[in-house]
């Protein structure tokens, strides 16, 4: 009710203005406030929304040398610098974000791959802290800090090796997701420290990472130019999206696209109230949560549901992504058919398909008169990759996406039972990727030190062709530079470039 602000660093400057929504840019001659570092670049922030009211605003921002600063633009003020004197960690600063709910602490990641928790209340010292370990897990440890007087950082946590690139809390504040550069993901139960689940890369670092408005799903991207999936309930891995043409350095969901429908032709779209009761888990009536609970409930599937989500990479482009529920509640003869070793390789490879590279997933697209099975459900094919025998679809797809009306290009219900009834397939891959299922336990035996080799083809890691391929709704390149910004507003999009150009795109049906 305060109206909305923006703060954006480009170079060694930070700005803060007032967003004006869609239809009127702000006046970029007039920033509220304006800063210029020497020595040092901001490199991120976060608002605390808690604590925002129109005449102040509590932005934290992290530093390219370490140091992490309080400010409240709107009244000018600068309270407070945190490792000041770089005691604390002298690299970089990858993120920083304010603990869901409090009025004072924030949590710091590092390039060092540790991540502290401070209190604005307290002071940092004047030595370097020491530490005391407090719990320790598969490649974490946690420590508290020593000290006779109440002193930051109040933990310390490590966390994987290489930079810790980005962490999100949960909706409900309770778990912590961080993605590091070994190319893990790690979920901990923030309040008891302790790890509940990891994914691994395909291959590279993980640069980003963010969770669904329920809090049931995780998706991340990074180096290995794929979007990835994890369902949070399973602990694995559901789908891998491929459309981006380099490193992805931002996700994000889109609560307001993300709906629920009946499936008969009335429709439910989920409205601002009902993601609330989405967060906060109160079953209403007719709130999403209970349409949710209904539809796990029953197998006559009364209900369907599609999450939207975003991506922006280096490859300058913005991709818009479903995801359905053919990938969401798989048939059972589908995921018993990902069970058994590649058979349908060993009898018939496709015709030019690439090794191990990610790349080559499109080429296994097949054609009619192809004695190739078709490849599994893909959410979301544009009408031009002719999938399983369904060629009326297109149509029924080129109309849904021409009306741009927030309809979702998911399947009906009616082609989804045509999908169960055909063979149970997998993607077809290449000779090289068959594994026996033996050597693959094996792996998940030995202890898994960070060597891809051994992750890949495990739960942690599984291979292309064990889990859905999501192909983009919409894939443009909107921008001339890398794309670091990506946010879902109720009117609009809005991303930013490595330029310094601050793009909205306005919903459809909002201007």
């Amino acid at each position: 009710g305060n109206g909305d602000r923006l703060c954006f660093n480009v170079g060694r400057e930070l700005y803060f203005y007032i967003y004006k929504g869609v239809r009127k840019a702000a006046d970029l001659s007039k920033p509220i406030d304006k800063r210029i570092y020497k020595g040092t670049q901001p490199t991120c922030h976060d608002f605390n929304h808690l604590t925002a009211t129109a005449e102040s605003v509590s932005l934290l921002v992290g530093f390219s040398a370490g140091q992490v600063q309080l400010i409240d633009p709107i009244k000018k003020e600068t309270s407070k610098l945190f490792n000041e004197e770089r005691l604390i960690d002298k690299s970089r600063v990858t993120c920083v974000k304010w603990v869901p709910g409090s009025e004072s602490l924030f949590l710091v990641a590092h390039s060092s791959g540790n991540m502290y928790l401070y209190n604005v209340e307290h002071t940092c010292g004047t030595t370097a802290p020491h530490y005391q370990l407090l719990k320790q897990g598969e490649s974490f440890a946690v420590h508290t800090c020593k000290s006779k007087s109440t002193r930051n950082p109040l933990l310390k946590w490590t966390v994987g090796e290489g930079a810790l690139n980005e962490f999100a809390f949960s909706p409900d504040g309770k778990f912590l997701a961080c993605v590091s550069q070994d190319g893990f993901l790690r979920v901990f139960n923030f309040d008891s420290v302790e790890l509940h689940g990891t994914m691994k890369s395909y291959f590279g670092g993980l640069l980003c990472v963010c969770w669904s408005p329920d809090g049931k799903y995780i998706v991340t991207g990074g180096e290995d130019d794929l979007v990835t999936v994890w369902s949070f309930m399973d602990c694995r891995v559901i789908a891998r999206g491929h459309g981006h043409k380099s490193w992805v350095s931002v996700v994000a969901f889109d609560p307001y696209t993300t709906s629920v429908e009946e499936s008969d032709p009335m429709e439910f779209s989920g409205s601002d109230e009902d993601f609330q009761d989405l967060h906060f888990g109160r079953d209403r009536a007719n709130s999403t949560q209970s349409r949710l609970s209904k539809r796990n409930s029953t197998d006559s599937r009364p209900v369907s549901v599609t999450y939207r989500f975003g991506s922006v990479g280096q490859d300058t482009q913005l991709c818009l992504w479903d995801l359905t529920e053919d990938i969401l509640f798989p048939h059972q003869p589908l995921s018993r058919a990902r069970t058994h070793t590649n058979v349908m390789n060993a009898t018939s490879p496709p015709a030019g398909s690439g090794g191990t590279n990610p790349g080559s997933n499109g080429n296994s697209i097949t054609t009619p008169g192809n004695s190739v099975p078709p490849p599994l459900p893909r959410s979301n094919s544009l009408p031009h990759s002719a999938v399983s025998n369904a060629g009326s679809k297109s149509s029924v797809m080129d109309g849904a996406i021409a009306s741009g009306v927030s309809k979702f290009a998911t399947l009906s219900l009616h082609d989804r039972k045509e999908r169960h009834h055909e063979k149970d397939h997998k993607r077809n891959h290449s000779m090289g990727h068959i594994s026996s299922k033996s050597s693959d336990k094996l792996n998940l035996v030995t202890k898994t030190k960070t060597d891809p080799a051994k992750t890949l083809g495990t739960p942690l890691c599984p291979r292309m062709e064990d889990v859905p391929l999501l192909e983009p709704l919409i894939c443009k390149k909107i921008a001339h530079e890398r794309l670091t910004v990506l946010i879902f507003l109720e009117d609009c999009i809005v991303t930013a470039c490595q330029e310094g150009f601050i793009c909205t795109w306005a919903r459809p049906g909002k201007v």
